[in-house]
């Protein structure tokens, strides 16, 4: 067990490190190029204001017109996304083993925070899943690799869960812990979890378009 851990927590989280850095390079730069090969002139009305505007306004909680008219929707999404970057980088734990390495440490949430955060990402994972099997017009654009990445994003904190509360397993579990967190970071670039990826740009495009061009709001 003890040989499977230092697997895990040295070569095996280098390698996804390595490979969720380029890839999401590699991931960037074909995307952008692509996209001055369907249209050369794409990234010269691009507006840092509007871009920026736009943005913002759709990372702000019922900011558009869709958002409030899904309130239930808005509300889960919101609180998973905020939970899932959170718990991560400020968890107390994670920012030891950090400073232990590389003698850098910053502000962490406390652990019953970081409980409830973890809860909330995994109540959502619960949410989208019957979300994706009850709602038709979810389940028509719904594949096989949805389930597969809705699984791989809620696996880390299930067990991350179980390990620091020692449940019975929480050995195995936090090593598994370790391996299905580098299984995230390894997606990201090659799965639908590259949108956090493309996020700014495709909002800042379709803000510039709408904002510099069409004289009009994106929302």
């Amino acid at each position: 067990m003890h040989a499977i851990y230092e697997l895990a927590s040295g070569p095996l989280l280098w390698l996804a490190f390595g490979l969720f850095i380029l890839g999401s390079l590699y991931r960037l730069i074909t995307m952008g190029r692509l996209a001055i090969k369907k249209d050369a002139v794409v990234f010269n009305y691009m507006s840092p204001f509007y871009a920026l505007r736009s943005i913002l306004h759709w990372i702000t909680p019922f900011a558009s017109v869709n958002m409030r008219k899904h309130p239930v929707m808005t509300t889960v999404a919101f609180a998973f996304h905020i939970c899932l970057f959170a718990v991560p980088i400020f968890l107390c734990a994670h920012i030891i083993l950090i400073n232990e390495a590389w003698q850098v440490h910053w502000w962490y949430i406390p652990n019953a925070a970081a409980d409830i955060m973890t809860l909330i990402v995994i109540a959502a994972c619960i949410f989208f899943l019957f979300r994706r099997l009850l709602l038709p017009e979810v389940r028509y654009l719904t594949t096989a690799s949805d389930f597969l990445i809705l699984a791989a994003v809620a696996a880390p904190f299930i067990t991350g869960f179980w390990s620091y509360h020692q449940f019975p397993g929480h050995a195995a579990a936090g090593i598994i812990h370790i391996l299905s967190g580098e299984l995230v970071l390894v997606m990201i670039p090659f799965s639908r979890l590259s949108h956090m990826l493309f996020f700014p740009f495709i909002r800042g495009h379709a803000g510039s378009e709408f904002g510099a061009v069409r004289n009009a709001k994106d929302w």
